[in-house]
């Protein structure tokens, strides 16, 4: 009987930073939103690539969905592997989510 060994591979999480928009979007989210949007972030920088990917002028964003005070909320974020950073963009409701995300 061949013994096979097991490689054990840790994931380490990506470093993650602020944009000024999300920080201002952030100072604004009720404390109860505001502790789900941690929860949030911390899945994301452990599997950056868990967002989907958005398409046309927004190509670069990734967005994770996620429930909040019974309503969806949104994290905008991008990533770079190279450096393993993910930039938080955006924060908020589905409502004019992406438009606000265009300016």
């Amino acid at each position: 009987m061949q013994r096979h060994s097991c490689r054990v591979v840790i994931a380490m999480a990506h470093e993650v930073r602020q944009t000024r928009r999300f920080s201002r979007q952030y100072k604004k989210l009720n404390d109860n939103v505001a502790a789900d949007v941690d929860t949030a972030v911390e899945t994301v920088a452990k599997n950056p690539h868990i967002g989907e990917r958005k398409k046309g002028d927004l190509a670069q964003l990734f967005v994770h969905k996620f429930p909040s005070q019974n309503q969806l909320y949104l994290l905008g974020y991008t990533v770079d592997d190279n450096i393993r950073l993910v930039y938080l963009e955006s924060v908020g409701s589905h409502e004019n989510f992406y438009r606000n995300l265009k300016r």
